[in-house]
């Protein structure tokens, strides 16, 4: 065979190859799966990419989480010019118009952020105008916060109008979030470019959350998490929906929160000077979740789980703040190592709590926080002579009921400061609830001994197959759910505890009741650090998120297309969700079932 014929046989092939390539196409079923076409693609039925097919493939497309009212998806698209977005809103309202300034320049980025991996080209004279309508700008969320919205897309001639309603602020994000996942990157023979943005021409959507609490927990105080990377778990919890950060900020093994009051719990508690979150950063993280739609609430964990960072007392005539602390054996003074709780009878120990409390009203702009209360452990306080003696001199004995009743005399007090210094720094008289876990100090057989419902807050972290949820609603208590065997994402990776998969989490369903605010995903950091936090969380979050916007009672098939394009989606966001199928089972959708 001689050169020339060889280089005709290369060139043959490869003809045939691109006739192949150009062949391919997704089309969209009636089932409402994107499957491969052996067909040239073209522009009612059959799609160049899965990407383009899954846009509007279905009744939901591509969106996470799926919307809670009407949704009307049409299947035609028009390219978009990033360039060519106008946003258009006249208020006289500073708040709103911040607010509505700040959400625009993410979502520009969330578009942009679809192209950054395939230089895409964005010659287009269509152009895109957003029109809001917001009736509230009030730019604090609460659990009373209204996060409904619709979204309406039209197309004439070479202009796309999207209409977003809303009553407030946190709803008009909401849409445009949405809007974002109506948008895609395409590419082929029947754009005309190779990397084209696209966006459905016409939709109709009206949506609101199901849970008013949609949370996700980080631990940072066994693992300092760095600023960079709570706002990227901040970024996944926007493009999810979730709307609540619950910052469990301290704990025994380190106090890394700056609290320019007491400066020695972070100077006995940080790890090291370079992991300490500043004042600075508690406000730019509160403010960066704010527009993503996320309230940030602190967790200061009291009195159990305090130890380092609270053992200054006696250098500076102050007692002992604490006791047990890092002392060993361990497992006769605490569930974890090291040790550490708050000593209940030391006066001084109320006092810097009011400094702790002082700065942080001073940061958080919200009506809450979470004090903690869980894991008591009653051989550290019965080991501690100054605490028995104290108990035998007010008449209380070394019974469970009688650490129950310092651990609620503790709790008291401590509510106590928290509602003066949040009078004196709120413009209202209100008194703020707080969240508690659930702990033996809120068992039904004891709780409305010590708690009064109208004050406190419960998180619980029980198993599914737990009576006790129930039994705190049927009292009157409002909860918080972490249901521990579905929703804590450090399992599996240590004791006997098992990995919990995106569908684990998915299916996990907590009570429709008026007195259950919601539910949280709890990211604890013992063997989890800034290297593999985002694959710890994501896309499993995200999970949680749909079960707690949507409370979807169809079947998990449903949604697996979705899911795989949202985990994509978080990827090209930059952040690192973990792979939850075979490329070839996200390719070919269904297959794999």
């Amino acid at each position: 065979m001689n050169s020339t014929t060889t280089v005709l046989l290369w060139l043959l092939l490869l003809l045939n190859v691109q006739k192949f390539i150009s062949a391919q196409s997704f089309k969209c079923t009636e089932t409402g799966k994107c499957i491969h076409k052996n067909e040239k693609p073209d522009n009612n039925t059959l799609y160049e990419c899965q990407n383009a097919c899954r846009l509007t493939c279905g009744r939901y497309g591509a969106l996470w989480p799926k919307p809670t009212g009407s949704t009307i998806i049409k299947n035609s698209v028009v390219h978009l010019n990033p360039h060519k977005i106008r946003f258009e809103l006249r208020t006289t309202n500073a708040n709103g118009q911040e607010y509505l300034n700040a959400i625009d320049e993410i979502f520009l980025k969330n578009i942009a952020s679809e192209c950054e991996k395939r230089d895409c080209v964005t010659e287009s004279e269509n152009e895109i105008v957003i029109q809001y309508a917001v009736n509230v700008f009030e730019d604090t969320l609460t659990w009373d916060t209204d996060e409904s919205y619709s979204l309406a897309i039209s197309t004439l001639d070479q202009t796309t109008t999207v209409e977003i309603s809303s009553h407030t602020l946190f709803g008009a994000r909401h849409a445009l979030e949405t809007l974002s996942q109506l948008i895609t990157v395409t590419n082929g023979p029947s754009t005309n470019f190779e990397n084209v943005l696209i966006i459905v021409s016409s939709a109709q959507i009206k949506d609101r959350p199901v849970y008013a609490h949609r949370g996700l927990l980080i631990d940072t105080a066994r693992h300092f998490i760095p600023v960079a990377d709570i706002e990227r778990a901040l970024d996944g919890m926007g493009a999810s929906k979730l709307n609540v950060f619950h910052w469990h900020a301290t704990d025994s093994h380190s106090f890394p929160l700056e609290i320019p009051r007491v400066p020695q719990m972070t100077i006995f508690g940080a790890y090291s000077h370079e992991e300490i979150y500043t004042v600075s950063d508690v406000r730019h993280i509160i403010e960066y979740a704010k527009y993503r739609g996320v309230r940030v609430i602190i967790e200061i964990d009291a009195p159990s789980h305090a130890g380092n960072g609270w053992q200054w007392g006696p250098s500076y005539d102050l007692g002992n703040l604490t006791v047990c602390v890092n002392q060993q054996p361990w497992r006769s003074f605490c569930i974890q190592p090291p040790c550490g709780q708050l000593n209940p009878i030391n006066l001084n120990v109320y006092d810097v709590l009011r400094d702790i409390y002082r700065d942080l009203l001073t940061s958080l702009p919200h009506e809450t926080m979470h004090m903690g209360g869980d894991e008591v452990h009653m051989g550290c306080w019965n080991s501690t002579k100054e605490i028995v003696d104290y108990m035998y001199n007010n008449g209380l004995g070394q019974t469970t009921d009688d650490f129950l009743k310092l651990w609620s005399d503790f709790q008291s007090k401590s509510l106590e400061i928290w509602d003066e210094e949040s009078r004196a720094t709120s413009v209202t008289s209100t008194q703020k609830p707080v969240i508690l876990w659930s702990s033996e100090l809120t068992d039904p057989a004891n709780i409305e001994k010590y708690l009064n419902k109208e004050r406190y807050i419960i998180q619980t972290w029980v198993p599914l197959t737990s009576p006790i949820p129930k039994k705190l609603l049927t009292k009157g208590y409002k909860l918080i759910m972490s249901t521990k065997d579905a929703w804590y994402f450090d399992h599996g990776f240590w004791g006997n505890t098992r990995y919990y998969t995106w569908k684990m989490a998915y299916k996990n369903r907590i009570p429709r009741d008026r007195n259950v605010l919601g539910g949280e995903a709890c990211v604890w950091s013992e063997l989890i650090d800034n290297n593999s936090i985002d694959e710890r969380t994501w896309p499993r979050a995200a999970a949680v998120a749909e079960r707690l916007w949507s409370d979807p009672d169809t079947d998990i098939s449903l949604a697996e297309q979705r899911f795989y394009r949202h985990r994509e989606r978080l990827v090209d966001r930059g952040i690192r969700a973990e792979a939850v199928a075979p490329r070839y089972c996200v390719l070919n959708e269904g297959e794999c079932t």
